[in-house]
Formats: C-alpha cells, structure tokens, sequence
C-alpha cells in the first residue's frame, strides 16, 4: 500500500514538467532565454559605442570588428546587440498589453452574454478589420518622436481583437461546464469563478495568444524602422537593414551588412514559434502522438503503427492487424 503514496509525488513533478520536457518547447524557450540575455546585457558587452564613427570603412568581419563595419565606420556587431533591447522590449511590452486587452474583453463578453457580449464582440470586430500595420504607420508618422514604449502601446492596443475572439469562444464553451455551475450554486462571486474557475482552463489559449502577439510585434516593429517610419537614432534590428539597403549593401556586396540582423530575425522568430508548437503539443494530446510509428505494448513488446493499418495487440508472438487479407479459396472446374 505505500508503493502509491509514493509515487504520487513523481507523476505530480511529470504533470508540471511536462511542458518543459517538450523537446520544441525547450529549445525555444532557451533560444528565447538567450535573446533575453543579450537584451540585458547587450549595451554594456558592446564593444564599441554603435554610434561610434571610424576610418574602416565597409570593411568585413575580422578580429577588430567581428561582423564588419559600415559605410561610416560603425561597427555592426555593437549595432547588433544594442538593439536587440528595442527589439524585446516592443516585443514582449506590446504582447502584454494585447494579451490584458483580449482577456478582459473576450473572457468577459463570452462569460456574462447578453448585452454586453453584444457590445464587446462588435468592438472586436471593429478593430478585426482594421488594417494592423497601416493605421501603426499613420499613428506613429506623425507623433515627434515614436519611441519603443509608444510604438508598442500602439502595437497592442491594434492586436488584441483576434485573440479575444478566440477567447470568447472557449469561454462561451466554459461556462456551461458542470465546475462552473457548481461554483455559481455554492454562491461564488462572478470575478471569482472567473479568475479561479475559467481561467486556468484558458491558460494554455491565453499563451498561445500571447506568443502570437510577441511575433507580430516585433514583425511591425522592425518593418516600421526598415521603412524608416520610427526615430533612426534608436538602434534595432530593422534600423540596421533601414541603413544597409539605403547605402545598398547588397550592390557593395556587404553581407556582413544585413545578414546577421535578418539570421537574428529568423532565429527570434522560429524559437517564439518552437514554444508555440509546444504549447498546441501540450494541450491536445493528438498532437503530442504525432509522428511516434513505435508504441510499447503492456507485456513490452514494440509494434510499428504503419499508416492504413489498425493493430490489434494480443499475447500472440506477432501482432495482428485489421487489414490482413482473407485467403481466397479457388475450386478447380473439371470438366
């Protein structure tokens, strides 16, 4: 009897590291771990000031300047880490903000109906159509001085309405649940029910949301600095590419130029989405069995799962299949 006592404690730690043992999950949460890192510290580690102007011109990585320089002599590895800062910190501020706005707004109109579902779901289609990146360019066009706290208020405010949607819909799946009605007969308070009951069941849809936001607004970001809408003098990723294309770096076969901010780019981008897979991966488990041809049968036999075929396990050597053929017996005519 005391076998199971004891091992409770381990299927407990499973259930809460299991997310984590994601192998997607995992190398994008380090990837992400890492550009959080350099984030912080990347001003300070920098080795030149990205400003800084000097008498090496265009010239290609060497140990002096390890991603080369510029057409005035900045180096692009200092422009690099400094403006992954801008970079995150649009990112994440921006996916927060969005993220606040379509709970409130989805959990809520899903949840208390009526009227005001009706007034919260057409405020959500209003900004749903809504072009996202051209009212961002005309917002921050004409401010003086669009700097990264501003770009992302605007960014979050203009993205939350699709997630909220997605929200209403679970919760308006939710709250007819029996946990739920439980809750409101024991005399529970609504925000109570809502904080408690609803929303841990819309954890893994809310992070999943936040995730999306976190890329797109650094997608806008960068695009509004490359198209020169924001203040040149802040240093991101895109104003590095702003810079590189107007001195045409590709036609000075500067590579060095623009490479390493776009592999940056990419690399941010397919570790957020890494952690994405491993969020949808951790809430079906469809998912999660996708891909497996092997499984492990109760006596530790291995059968390969084929694809058109349904094994019936028994205690057989061999396993059996739903698709064996039936023989066909012929009889011979004589005549």
């Amino acid at each position: 009897m005391a076998q199971p006592e004891a091992d409770k404690p381990t299927k407990a730690k499973r259930q809460r590291f299991r997310f984590i043992s994601n192998k997607k999950a995992a190398a994008g949460l380090i990837i992400l771990g890492i550009y959080v890192v350099i984030a912080i510290i990347g001003p300070w580690v920098a080795p030149y000031d990205p400003d800084a102007r000097g008498n090496d011109l265009v010239q290609p990585p060497s140990g002096a300047h390890w991603l080369g320089t510029t057409h005035l002599g900045q180096d692009v590895f200092s422009q690099l880490l400094s403006g992954t800062r801008s970079v995150m910190f649009v990112g994440f501020f921006a996916g927060t903000v969005a993220t606040v706005l379509s709970v409130l707004i989805g959990v809520t109109a899903g949840y208390l109906g009526g009227r005001t579902d009706e007034g919260l779901s057409a405020l959500s289609n209003v900004f749903l159509v809504i072009p996202a990146l051209p009212l961002i360019i005309i917002i921050t066009s004409t401010l003086e001085s669009a700097e990264d706290w501003l770009i992302a208020l605007v960014i979050g405010f203009t993205s939350w309405s699709w997630n909220a949607r997605v929200l209403r819909a679970q919760t308006l799946s939710l709250r007819r649940r029996d946990f739920v009605d439980a809750s409101r007969a024991t005399g529970e308070k609504t925000w109570r029910v809502i904080v408690f009951e609803l929303m841990p069941n819309l954890t893994a849809v809310i992070a999943s949301g936040f995730v999306g936001t976190v890329i797109f607004a650094v997608l806008s970001e960068i695009t509004l600095a490359f198209i020169g809408v924001t203040s040149g003098t802040t240093w991101n990723w895109g104003t590095i590419l702003f810079w590189a294309q107007g001195q045409q770096a590709l036609a000075q076969e500067a590579w060095w130029w623009f490479i390493p901010a776009g592999l940056a780019i990419a690399i941010l981008g397919t570790a957020l989405s890494l952690i994405n897979f491993g969020i949808d991966e951790f809430v079906s488990p469809r998912l999660r069995s996708v891909g497996k041809t092997k499984i492990k049968t109760v006596d530790g036999r291995t059968v390969r799962m084929r694809i058109g075929f349904t094994p019936v396990l028994s205690r057989s050597a061999a396993p059996h299949t739903h698709a064996t053929p039936t023989p066909v017996i012929r009889k011979e005519v004589t005549q």
